[in-house]
């Protein structure tokens, strides 16, 4: 069975990240395991500290570096083309859901748009788009949670994808 993945999409500075914070523990409580993919703009990101020993092995040239401790590990791969959200949820295991931040344009998966009005008061997405809204305004034609709401919404979710949902 496939994971059930759903974005958590909006304008830059809507909160879409501090939902997150919320939402994952939320989620959590409820007794599931929550993965995220957060998508970057911009084709440079550095997730080690120049001068660090993995930061040495990929500036050197190594294909993909991996780093690993006795509880985290991370893998930096260089990349040919940006793998689409499909493929990169395929590398996911072990988990019950799959968050991301961003991927607003990929159709393929259901979004929940957090809408900021001191943003933008329009959402990006139109209601039949969006699974549901997240935000401080009114907002009509989909569930519309407010800004501090992650538990409502992590029982909306919850009651979505119960069918997708392996416990």
């Amino acid at each position: 069975m496939t994971i059930p993945l759903v974005r958590i999409v909006g304008r830059s500075g809507s909160g879409r990240t501090t939902l997150l914070e919320k939402l994952i523990p939320a989620l959590q409580a409820r007794g599931l395991r929550v993965a995220t993919i957060k998508h970057h703009a911009h084709p440079e990101f550095t997730i080690d500290q120049p001068g660090k020993d993995t930061w040495r092995h990929y500036e050197a040239g190594a294909e993909a570096v991996m780093i690993v401790s006795p509880v985290k590990m991370a893998i930096v791969r260089r990349l040919v083309r940006e793998p689409s959200l499909a493929e990169l949820a395929e590398q996911v295991q072990d988990v019950d859901i799959i968050l991301t931040e961003g991927f607003n344009s990929d159709s393929a998966f259901p979004r929940i748009e957090v809408v900021r009005a001191s943003r933008s008061p329009q959402p990006l997405n139109a209601p039949q788009e969006v699974l549901a809204y997240v935000s401080d305004l009114p907002l009509d034609g989909a569930p519309c949670f407010a800004l501090d709401d992650a538990s409502g919404l992590a029982d909306f979710l919850i009651s979505r994808l119960v069918t997708q949902i392996q416990r």
